[in-house]
């Protein structure tokens, strides 16, 4: 691939830079608005629930997130007196400010012409702008550590011990689901990553075709499968969301390290979530959805993928993993923290690992010339052979189904009161108690009936 030269980022005047980071702003004020409402909607017609969805217009609930919203910034914002008032504050801006930065190496579409000036859609772009990426999303984890320190409250400690931990886990498993696609792309650009993945899927002389086959280009979500699924669960546990909200799940830590942040701050900590859920998104879309080009087939339909376009294509593609996250917050209960820990440790990491080591190796035979003809196709019969081999190793030997004898049961065997299943039934003794116990609230109804005449 020919690289691009990413030094048009740099020679663009002034004021373009200025509109290009305002609309970036405003784009992320507007589309986390749009969201809010999306999302209470969306889990309302899920669940059949009444609520946002009884508005009298379609966009009626647009209102109602806006109002949250001039709400959080116009109510007294207060912090208890045992919190360390400085940490307290800086926190939620460094939650807000990764949460903006990450979309600065984004690219949004192509090249456009933008008040009379040429120029790409984005407002900047590096030879490691993908790294850039990732390092926002570490370094958002101290604002979260910073509110549960500087809080001073054991929900809040726990709740950003559990954040750090769950960022650092699953940041590990996102890094290597990165390199997949670096050493595929040759690059750690942002923008020339997208161009890659607009190369022909099959290249030129497949099936006798001079320009590829049917149109199809390389998008790195069906070429690279198991780095695309390790991302989208490691994205989920990037952000906090349901089923992996541990960090601030209400039953066990009210609201974890939010507990003791109220107006304007806690508006920043809400309005990062938002941010970052889009963020990651936006990333899986630049990394494995093809960015801003155009889906198959419309992209034969010409002029569709070119200029202006290509912001359409980028909000939809970002839209539809929004709904994925809302998708699972509406159907999937929380997990256990050990299950969740365990998932990322003893699964998404070793299988990243193995992964890359295998991307690296068909790679790199690929780039010597050496992955053709027969050696390609028993390369696929061995992987296939592997793959059904760890299958049937990890396959466990179906038992003999357990049967429950009718008649008696022991409810306390376990240590802890078990219900009857259907054929059995409790003891004798706790027949005769059950009875005696009947027997005794019968005697006492008579005296207690007595006694509210008496009153009476």
């Amino acid at each position: 691939m020919t690289p691009q030269d990413l030094s048009i980022f740099g020679n663009d005047p002034w004021w373009i830079v200025l509109i290009k980071v305002v609309g970036v702003v405003v784009l992320l004020l507007t589309w986390t608005i749009f969201n809010v409402w999306y999302e209470r909607r969306l889990v309302a017609k899920m669940q059949h629930r009444l609520g946002p969805i009884m508005n009298p217009t379609w966009l009626g609930g647009l209102g109602q997130a806006l109002g949250d919203g001039l709400k959080l910034m116009f109510k007294e914002d207060f912090a208890p007196g045992m919190v360390d008032k400085v940490l307290f504050s800086i926190a939620p801006l460094i939650a807000g400010v990764t949460a903006f930065t990450a979309w600065s190496v984004i690219p949004l579409a192509g090249e456009v012409n933008l008040f009379g000036v040429t120029t790409r859609l984005q407002v900047t772009d590096m030879p490691v702008s993908a790294l850039l990426l990732l390092a926002m999303s570490s370094v958002a984890v101290y604002g979260f550590v910073m509110a549960g320190w500087s809080s001073q409250s054991p929900y809040s400690l726990l709740g950003s011990l559990r954040s750090s931990a769950q960022m650092i886990s699953y940041e590990i498993s996102m890094g290597l689901s990165y390199v997949a696609v670096f050493l595929y792309a040759g690059t750690m650009s942002t923008s020339e990553i997208v161009e890659a993945q607009n190369r022909p899927l099959f290249g030129p002389g497949f099936l006798g075709q001079q320009e590829g086959f049917l149109g199809l280009t390389q998008w790195y979500w069906l070429l690279l499968a198991p780095s695309f699924v390790v991302y989208v669960i490691s994205m989920v546990g990037e952000t906090n969301r349901a089923p992996f909200d541990l960090p601030e799940c209400e039953s066990e830590l009210v609201s974890g390290h939010l507990t003791e942040y109220n107006g304007f701050r806690y508006a920043i900590f809400f309005l990062a979530e938002y941010i970052n859920m889009a963020t990651v998104s936006a990333i899986a879309t630049t990394l494995f959805l093809g960015g801003y080009h155009a889906p198959w087939p419309l992209a034969l339909i010409p002029g569709v993928d070119t200029g202006w376009w290509g912001l359409l294509w980028f909000v939809l593609k970002v839209q539809l993993l929004i709904s994925l996250f809302v998708w699972l917050r509406g159907t999937l209960p929380r997990f256990r923290y050990d299950q969740f820990m365990a998932l990322g440790w003893r699964f998404l990491i070793p299988i990243s690992l193995v992964w890359v080591m295998g991307a690296s190796l068909i790679i790199g035979l690929r780039n010597h010339g050496l992955l053709q003809g027969p050696l390609l196709w028993i390369l696929i019969g061995l992987v296939v052979v592997a793959l059904f081999a760890v299958a049937l190793l990890r396959t466990e030997p179906v038992g003999p189904v357990e049967t429950y004898a009718d008649g008696p049961v022991d409810a306390f065997a376990g240590g802890y009161p078990v219900p009857p299943l259907p054929g059995q039934e409790l003891p004798e003794l706790a027949g005769v108690i059950a009875g005696q116990t009947d027997a005794d609230d019968a005697a006492a109804a008579p005296a207690a009936s007595e006694t509210n005449r008496e009153e009476q």
